[in-house]
């Protein structure tokens, strides 16, 4: 093929757009924004979008399990203790059908008509009710004290990093004292002092959980301070306050959204250790952690008593940490 024919097909194939095509492109591209990148970038992960839905499905479960069956959590009904799962249909596969050794607790109980999805525990409460309301508690005890991380670790950081100098070195001696005490023993010494309830978890867990955070945030703002955007809002008279939250904060979103995603599960996980070692929420109120507590000392005899909340705490924190290496990645393409 001669120089003329190539250059005759290379026209052919590098024809300029029209003008209606290159409008439409321009168009497509306009719309075409930052955050809708972001979300087609986080769908296209497949373990991202999965730990999603999981994530949904299980918040959804903890507020409408409960109302699926005729039993309530705190009914104590000592003629039906320890009884194994039973679930309608899946019985007839020979699983989770209410027999122990090949006997059948429900007929033998005068319950052949009644079914726990999860089986009952030693003082013959539902499980299945339990541990969804026990979810509700340890997400509701998580997302509270990771919003209060977030506020404090996010204004800590911006004032830290923003004013630098004396007012830096002091804020940053205070972080190092506490984080150089392990989180673990001054939650548990803040338990023990304020005594076992929800308010007190909520109080000890964003004790030192906002440290992370405030660590992430003033990095940012050290990068961010000395940037052009930032020099000229400072030329045109902007004030700090209006610098830090107007022009340093929005751009340290993304950071602060993914740090927030794997403080979650730090917190579910923190929070139903302290519930297995008795320093949890009191009875009869129960979370994952005091479930699990409550049914690993008979595990081997009935393991469903600590299977079920054990499953939903693990596949939990599993979905948390996935959706937010999903998400870091998203907002982050660099790193993916």
């Amino acid at each position: 093929m001669d120089a003329t024919t190539m250059a005759a097909g290379d026209e052919e194939l590098f024809r300029p757009a029209s003008d209606a095509h290159q409008a439409s492109a321009e168009r497509e591209y306009a719309n075409y924004s930052y955050v809708r990148e972001t979300i087609t970038r986080f769908f296209q992960n497949k373990s991202a979008a999965i730990s999603l839905l999981i994530i949904i499905l299980i918040v959804i479960m903890s507020f409408v399990g409960p109302k699926m069956v005729p039993y309530d959590a705190f009914t104590v009904d000592s003629a039906h203790t320890n009884y194994p799962p039973r679930i309608p249909g899946i019985e007839q596969l020979g699983i989770c059908d209410g027999t122990r050794n090949g006997v059948d607790l429900y007929a033998e109980g005068g319950i052949a008509d009644e079914y726990h999805f999860f089986g009952t525990d030693n003082l013959g409460r539902d499980l299945w009710v339990r541990v969804w309301e026990g979810t509700q508690i340890s997400l509701a005890v998580a997302f509270v004290a990771v919003i209060v991380d977030v506020i404090i670790g996010v204004i800590y950081g911006l004032t830290s990093g923003y004013y630098g100098g004396r007012v830096d070195i002091l804020m940053q001696r205070v972080t190092e004292v506490l984080s150089s005490i392990p989180q673990l023993v001054i939650v548990t010494l803040m338990i023990v002092v304020l005594s076992p309830g929800l308010t007190n978890i909520v109080i000890a867990l964003f004790i030192t959980g906002w440290i992370e955070m405030s660590r992430v945030v003033r990095a940012q703002v050290l990068k961010l301070k000395g940037q052009e955007f930032t020099l000229a809002a400072r030329t045109l008279g902007v004030s700090s306050p209006g610098i830090i939250f107007k022009e340093i904060l929005p751009n340290t979103t993304s950071q602060i959204v993914v740090t927030m995603m794997f403080s979650i599960p730090n917190a579910i996980f923190l929070e139903a250790f302290l519930a297995f070692v008795g320093l949890g929420v009191p009875a009869p109120i129960a979370s994952l952690g005091t479930l699990i507590n409550d049914g690993y000392k008979a595990a081997t005899i009935y393991p469903h008593l600590v299977l079920a909340p054990v499953i939903v705490l693990a596949v939990l924190m599993l979905g948390f940490n996935l959706f937010g290496d999903g998400l870091r990645d998203a907002l982050d393409p660099e790193r993916a």
